[in-house]
């Protein structure tokens, strides 16, 4: 039997009401006023923005400069027949405007360095920083160290997410500083870099709040792995060599991954960061 269900304009408190139920109306009030930044749109970083979204979060930056590709569909949410080729932030733009149509979404089409970072955060260094988060959903260590290191300085919320490639099983995900990380060779590089490069502590927690398995990393099955680029990712990359690489990164051409795990590794720092707005326990 067919039911037509009539949807009469858009209500927040029917919409996002559970969250009230969870975190009192005041951590609920916190969480939809919150500016969430999201830095990469992978296997990652995708399922951050959709968090956001659905949990009646008002902005939205999501900076990304990768196009989507058919190998992104096991594992990215914004990654359909339809959105092949199309630009990540703008798909996912898309996407959150079918589930929070009054989230305000910024679309930044950059890689993440360690010269235009501090440039793509000029405009937000006067907001509310109890209302502000970041989530470092990217792959580069630089750039993670980079965004690390400005989030010291200007007390910022951040959380920063391990490799998720080469893991299968999604109960062993975790939480903690980056002090007591294992089993992650990309934040080890990260670890190492902040303690040699500036100064971070070798004793005690480094304030560095991050998501990382504690699975050993299966090793990519390389009968299996194909030499083929899509057009369009090819264009988007500054370099192929980055597409043949096995550094523990979601790059599709390095270890596999399943959206099991890296969709968990995404909840537990949504988590992390509605209960840091939130003021929760």
């Amino acid at each position: 039997m067919n039911l037509d269900i009539e949807i009469v304009g858009f209500d927040p408190k029917r919409r996002f009401g559970g969250l009230a139920r969870l975190y009192g109306e005041t951590g609920a009030i916190r969480i939809q006023a919150a500016h969430v930044v999201v830095v990469g749109l992978g296997g990652v970083g995708s399922w951050t923005a959709e968090a956001a979204a659905r949990s009646g979060v008002s902005r939205l930056t999501l900076i990304d400069f990768d196009h989507v590709a058919e190998s992104n569909i096991n594992r990215q949410i914004h990654a359909t027949d339809a959105t092949l080729g199309q630009s990540k932030v703008h798909a996912m733009r898309d996407r959150i405007g079918h589930i929070n149509s009054q989230c305000r979404v910024e679309c930044i089409e950059e890689f993440v360095n360690s010269n235009n970072w501090s440039v793509l955060m000029s405009d937000y260094l006067h907001v509310d920083r109890s209302l502000f988060a970041v989530v470092d959903a990217c792959d580069q260590v630089n750039a993670k160290t980079t965004i690390a290191v400005w989030a010291e300085q200007n007390k910022t919320y951040l959380i920063t997410v391990g490799a998720a490639g080469g893991k299968r099983h999604a109960h062993k995900v975790d939480v903690d500083d980056l002090s007591v990380v294992t089993h992650d060779p990309l934040l080890a590089k990260m670890r190492y870099k902040l303690r040699k490069q500036h100064g971070a502590s070798r004793v005690g927690n480094m304030n560095v709040t991050c998501v990382f398995s504690r699975e050993s990393v299966t090793k990519p099955n390389t009968s299996h792995q194909t030499s083929v680029i899509e057009p369009f990712q090819k264009e988007s990359m500054p370099a192929l060599s980055m597409l043949s690489r096995n550094d523990g990164t979601l790059n599709c051409q390095g270890y596999g991954s399943v959206v099991s795990v890296t969709s968990t590794f995404v909840m537990c720092a949504a988590s992390w960061v509605f209960n840091k707005i939130a003021g929760a326990t």
